[in-house]
């Protein structure tokens, strides 16, 4: 004689919905199909500029151009290039263009009392002989 009507629940059985669990496996699988990458990672890959090594690069190659306006022995203001002095526009204009680092720039330093019109000339001196970058610094302190 059973007293409990568990019986009847343990007879039906309990039936999943597969159709539902099904359409959402083929969705995640179609998502990271289409989402994922197939290119090489960006270390993997050869680069695009090879560098050509010189076996002894000079350090006067990689230094930029600095011009001075200093006084003079005579008391008049001259540019100063290394250790050449030099005392027009058109004469610093032909010995800038003779140099090869114009790719690196030039710098003009002035004294304090030298003449504006000095600085903006040899500003203008070394944009004509193609420097990338001309750049006035103040005197040093």
């Amino acid at each position: 004689m059973k007293l409990s009507s568990r019986s009847g629940r343990h007879a039906a059985k309990i039936e999943l919905q597969m159709t539902s669990m099904i359409d959402v496996v083929f969705l995640l699988l179609i998502f990271f199909m289409v989402t994922s990458s197939f290119r090489e990672t960006e270390r993997e890959l050869d680069p695009a500029v090879k560098i050509e090594r010189q076996s002894g690069a000079q350090a006067a190659d990689l230094a930029p151009t600095i011009i001075r306006i200093v006084r003079s022995g005579g008391g008049d203001f001259v540019y100063q290039l290394g250790g050449r002095e030099l005392r027009d526009q058109a004469e610093l204009t032909q010995v800038l263009s003779q140099l090869e680092n114009q790719a690196e720039g030039a710098f003009v330093r002035a004294a304090d009392d030298a003449p504006l019109d000095m600085a903006m000339s040899a500003i203008q001196a070394a944009k004509s002989a193609r420097y990338r970058t001309v750049t006035y610094q103040p005197p040093d302190a």
